[in-house]
């Protein structure tokens, strides 16, 4: 399972992806990809690696390939319009960028000129991928390059040369970690066995976890371990007894009361409810039925 490395299912070849949401939220992943997230309406709070902000309306938040993003503003009204794109798009040798901070502003955009440049860009996106005509993936191609050039014109670098190579260092080694919690959430991993693999204390750990992340280390694991149950739940016969315990949970009762915490309702309840598909738990929160929602979002195919 790659819940929290997000992996995304293109419908052409060519690995671009356009779409809008309204009202969610989603819990702390990273993608090889450049995220390009618009406010179309309302604000979001959010963070970027290290950076906790609030993105209002006109705002385009930048995240670029590799780093940490997550945002718990599904109770507020928004609308967020998403363009996410391969790197090797913009170069063969791609190398991240450490922005000093991950967006720019309604005022920054316009100033800049790519206010009008944004929805045009998503015109061509939407248009060419649609159509397929002649040269459609250069087409493609050469508006993202003219766009995120343009952009880079106008984001403030981090100019510290030591301070990005420990940022970058920090980042691989917590994509790491989050990749190890997914692929072992069965097995018994504590917070203090997490924290020796970032060689940090237990207590600056778990600091470091909930500032990355939004949420704390024990609620995150629960969190996979009920996904990979749902899925379980829907795609097996396996007996609620074994699903519990193959999911990292010591019994039943206990798996029970974190899969209500997590999904809103019982594992019994969620097979009646859920259909054919089961639902990514990990990945967003939504202000409208989040069962109903996930039905109509293809937004990520996880493994």
């Amino acid at each position: 399972m790659k819940a929290f490395h997000e992996v995304r299912n293109y419908t052409t070849d060519l690995m671009v992806w356009h779409r809008a949401y309204e009202n969610i939220s989603f819990v702390a992943h990273w993608h090889r990809e450049i995220e390009l997230l618009y406010i179309k309406r309302g604000s979001i709070r959010m963070q970027v690696t290290n950076h906790a902000f609030t993105a209002r309306e006109g705002d385009l938040v930048v995240c670029d390939s590799g780093e940490i993003h997550y945002s718990d503003s599904y109770s507020k009204d928004s609308i967020l319009d998403f363009i996410i794109f391969d790197t090797g798009l913009i170069s063969s040798h791609y190398t991240y960028h450490c922005f000093a901070k991950p967006f720019l502003t309604a005022e920054e955009l316009k100033k800049s000129g790519l206010k009008e440049r944004l929805p045009a860009l998503e015109k061509l996106i939407d248009t060419e991928l649609s159509e397929r005509g002649a040269y459609y993936q250069d087409i493609v191609r050469a508006g993202l390059q003219d766009f995120w050039f343009r952009l880079l014109r106008v984001m403030p670098a981090d100019q510290g040369g030591v301070m990005k190579n420990r940022r970058i260092a920090m980042l691989e080694d917590f994509q790491n970690l989050l990749s190890y919690m997914e692929e072992h959430a069965a097995e018994n991993i504590t917070l203090e066995m997490a924290a020796e693999k970032m060689h940090f204390s237990p207590s600056h750990f778990s600091k470091v976890f909930k500032q990355l992340t939004g949420t704390g280390f024990i609620r995150y694991l629960n969190t996979i371990r009920i996904t990979l149950a749902s899925e379980l739940l829907i795609r097996s016969d396996t007996p609620m007894t074994q699903i519990a315990f193959s999911c990292g949970f010591q019994n039943v009762r206990n798996f029970n009361r974190v899969f209500k915490e997590i999904a809103g309702c019982t594992p019994s309840e969620y097979m009646q409810i859920a259909g054919s598909e089961p639902m990514n738990f990990t990945y967003y929160k939504s202000k409208t039925n989040i069962l109903a929602e996930a039905e109509k979002d293809p937004m990520t195919i996880v493994k």
